[in-house]
């Protein structure tokens, strides 16, 4: 593991930051139809869909789910019914321009979060890091965040 020292080994270890190994993620939530309702204007706003629905019972004991993503390609956020939030859940979604995060900082709000940091700068990630953070209406942490210098 290697500790950044300098802004400048920050800017030459971390140029691209388009790229992710993660496939799709669960995120259990207790009531699926309530967080539906919430997320599809928020993840609509940066332009993921809802994809998918599979009810529950569809293999015994499976529990319902909907799946998010970009459209024609695949879902890969799941929101899974009858489940309990871990703790510090943190989820951040990329987004390509710094009017998308306002625009999801927006949205979240009129859908009902709690704002945790509106959009802003945080230079202690990178130079460019443009993020705002809101809470949803079961304590997940979500952020939109914009690595582009404009």
């Amino acid at each position: 593991m290697h500790v950044l020292t300098t802004a400048t080994e920050k800017r030459t270890l971390m140029p691209d930051r388009s790229g992710s190994r993660i496939d799709h993620l669960n995120i259990a939530v207790p009531d699926l139809a309530a967080a539906v309702e919430f997320y599809e204007p928020i993840l609509a706003s940066i332009g993921i869909s809802k994809m998918l629905v599979i009810p529950g019972g569809y293999e015994e004991g499976k529990p319902g789910m909907a799946g998010f993503g970009l459209a024609d390609v695949k879902p890969y956020f799941w929101l899974v019914d009858e489940g309990e939030v871990g703790s510090n859940m943190h989820l951040a979604f990329t987004v390509d321009t710094r009017a998308q995060v306002e625009t999801f900082y927006r949205a979240a709000l009129d859908a009902g979060a709690t704002s945790l940091i509106a959009p802003s700068v945080h230079t202690e990630y990178h130079d460019d890091y443009y993020g705002a953070f809101v809470l949803d209406p079961h304590g997940i942490n979500l952020e939109a965040v914009c690595h582009q210098a404009i």
